[in-house]
């Protein structure tokens, strides 16, 4: 059967923005015909240029703008909406909060449970340098040696020195190590040979402690002019070598080897001391994670006398700021990397009710089920697929009286918030919406369910 496509390919259309997708793109109907206009708003009336067709939905290009909406802001560097750095940066803030509010309410209406309120996002004051970590991209652009990001769905690179949504210092070290760089004649690696030196730097910056961390991910296992490099880094505390020799799309390879300094950097979450390695997994926006974690802590309900699973454990992050109002908490993580920086963390903040162990979480709940562990509260902070069915049915079995989910996909979620009905359990407080990551689409949020049967 033909179908028939009412748009093609750079031809021009006036049309209406009628509404935002989940990733920031503006929605144009032509003869109902969905198109994906990025830096389009809704409100907004344009006209199109279709850049590319499939059988379903095309994209398109503002051409020409009739009417602006009221929401939009100017843009001051139109390389953060290109790259994909800040994609709802032309979008004001406290509109960016309604739409990542919008989001949640939508997919709950559309799976018919409207009956859950989700409340305003809480959000920044300061929307902007709120990142505590950047890994930068090294290329050769016009025969010279620059660092950036790459333009979206590219890996055509785009220089850029002040990020926007970076800690400034962090921004202003990278310039450094790229000058020394250039300066020293190191060759970035180029992906089509599998030649060259470096690859990526990656900067970490302790927002408390201010304790600053460069890692030189290299494609090769000694560093040229390594001595000179690492004299011409100003104030940090730790200079990494990061060894990634793979033909390979991971950012970091295994093996790290200290050039300078410590091997790690500290901050502090929620009061608590942790210890950040190049490969650590930590939150990117120290700030927001406060006031998610503790949104988390609040809703368990806890008076030190409850047992706590923290699935996703990562390097303990929650499960040390919960060890300090329950009796015994145990944390499970896929990365052993993790587990070993979650107990190192225990033992430097003296925490001792706090158990960490290695594997996926669904086959250790299942083991702790079978071994008749008893929870009180369960705390889930799953990757954006969510929840695996045999973990929530694990948790059903194990008869926690609330679980507490921390999310980073509102899809994901309304989707084990049906599966966890089928455990008897039921979402009893508003759903908390937290913005993690200002100027970009994604969304964080707190959800309280509860058991409501047996």
């Amino acid at each position: 059967m033909k179908l028939n496509i009412p748009v093609h390919k750079n031809e021009e259309y006036p049309a209406k923005v009628v509404d935002l997708s989940y990733e920031g793109n503006g929605v144009v109907k032509i003869d109902d015909f969905p198109v994906f206009v990025p830096n389009a708003l809704p409100g907004e009336e344009i006209t199109v240029k279709i850049t590319k067709v499939t059988s379903h939905f095309a994209w398109g290009r503002v051409m020409d703008w009739q009417t602006k909406s009221p929401d939009r802001v100017d843009v001051k560097d139109k390389k953060y909406i290109q790259t994909g750095i800040a994609p709802l940066g032309h979008l004001k803030y406290d509109a960016q909060l309604k739409f990542k509010q919008h989001q949640i309410q939508e997919l709950l209406a559309k799976a018919h449970l409207d009956e859950i309120e989700v409340l305003p996002t809480m959000g920044m004051e300061k929307p902007y340098h709120y990142r505590n970590k950047a890994q930068v991209p090294v290329k050769m652009v016009c025969g010279q040696l620059e660092t950036g990001f790459y333009k979206r769905g590219s890996h055509n690179l785009v220089p850029i020195e002040d990020f926007y949504i970076q800690d400034p210092e962090i921004d202003k070290t990278i310039v450094v190590v790229r000058d020394l760089l250039r300066q020293y004649h190191i060759t970035p690696y180029d992906e089509q040979t599998g030649k060259g030196v470096i690859r990526t730097v990656m900067v970490r910056r302790g927002y408390y402690s201010h304790e600053m961390m460069v890692v030189l991910v290299t494609n090769t296992k000694r560093l040229p002019m390594e001595k000179q490099i690492v004299a011409g880094v100003p104030e940090v505390k730790s200079i990494v070598q990061n060894i990634n020799d793979k033909r390979t799309n991971r950012l970091l390879g295994d093996k790290n080897k200290t050039l300078w300094g410590a091997d790690e950097i500290h901050d502090q979450l929620l009061g608590i001391d942790f210890a950040i390695s190049p490969l650590s997994f930590y939150q990117v926006n120290p700030q927001q994670t406060e006031r998610l974690y503790q949104t988390a802590i609040d809703n368990a309900g806890l008076d030190g006398n409850q047992t706590v699973i923290d699935a996703y454990c990562g390097i303990g992050t929650i499960s040390l700021a919960v060890a300090k109002h329950a009796k015994q908490v145990y944390g499970v993580e896929i990365v052993p990397a993790a587990i070993e920086d979650a107990k190192h963390n225990a033992k430097r903040n003296g925490i001792k009710n706090a158990k960490f162990v290695v594997g996926k979480a669904e086959e250790q709940f299942a083991k702790w089920q079978a071994e008749g562990l008893k929870p009180d509260v369960v705390i889930v902070d799953p990757p954006r697929k969510g929840l695996a069915e045999s973990l929530i049915e694990a948790t059903g079995k194990m008869g926690p009286k609330k679980v507490i989910y921390v999310s980073c996909n509102p899809a994901t979620l309304v989707r084990d918030i049906q599966r966890f009905a089928e455990q008897g359990y039921h979402v009893t407080k508003p759903i908390q919406p937290v913005d993690q990551f200002p100027q970009t689409t994604h969304v964080e949020s707190v959800t309280v369910l509860e058991r409501t049967d047996k």
